[in-house]
């Protein structure tokens, strides 16, 4: 009894999928799809390239005095080892600590560098995502486009490729801007 209704309602679905089937496919007849590479997009834009060297430039400071204070406990290690046999063992121990201290502090400001400079590019990558929304949109009702489809498509011919555009109008907007 189970088998013959668990096969009377697969049958029926599959009959109500084939009618939605024919019925969608002759209304989407005069629709118009487009689709746009946003990942290759965000790759060529040059507001992303200008973006990064303006981080770069931001957080150089905080990049070279970790980079200094790196240097400087390396050498504290070294002129410890280097003296180690003429000093008292409670001087190896407070210079011990005194470096794991150095060192717990470097970690500590790492992380606190890492996390600022990731939420920084987070920034400027939703900045730009925006944007490139934006211009989709824009392009999309320039264009007579009723559908736009981003990254999980598997194949868009060229006729429905949206992202050279899109890119097009990004490398516009940067000449204007100077950058």
């Amino acid at each position: 009894m189970t088998n013959l209704r668990q096969r009377s309602i697969f049958t029926c679905l599959i009959l109500a999928l084939c009618g939605l089937g024919f019925s969608l496919s002759s209304s989407a007849a005069g629709v118009r799809v487009g689709f746009v590479n946003v990942a290759k997009v965000m790759d060529k834009a040059p507001q992303a390239s200008s973006a990064g060297k303006r981080i770069e430039r931001e957080f150089d400071p905080r990049r070279r005095t970790l980079i200094a204070k790196q240097k400087d406990i390396r050498a504290r290690e070294d002129r410890m080892l280097k003296n180690a046999a003429v000093m008292s063992a409670s001087e190896r121990q407070r210079q011990d600590a005194a470096i794991r201290k150095l060192k717990r502090d470097l970690r500590r400001e790492q992380d606190n560098f890492r996390e600022d400079l990731n939420l920084r590019r987070s920034q400027e990558l939703s900045k730009l995502q925006r944007r490139v929304i934006e211009i989709i949109r824009l392009l999309a009702k320039a264009k007579g486009f009723d559908l736009v489809l981003m990254d999980s498509v598997v194949y868009a011919s060229p006729r429905v490729e949206l992202t050279s555009q899109v890119i097009d109008r990004l490398k516009a907007e940067a000449k204007k801007s100077g950058g």
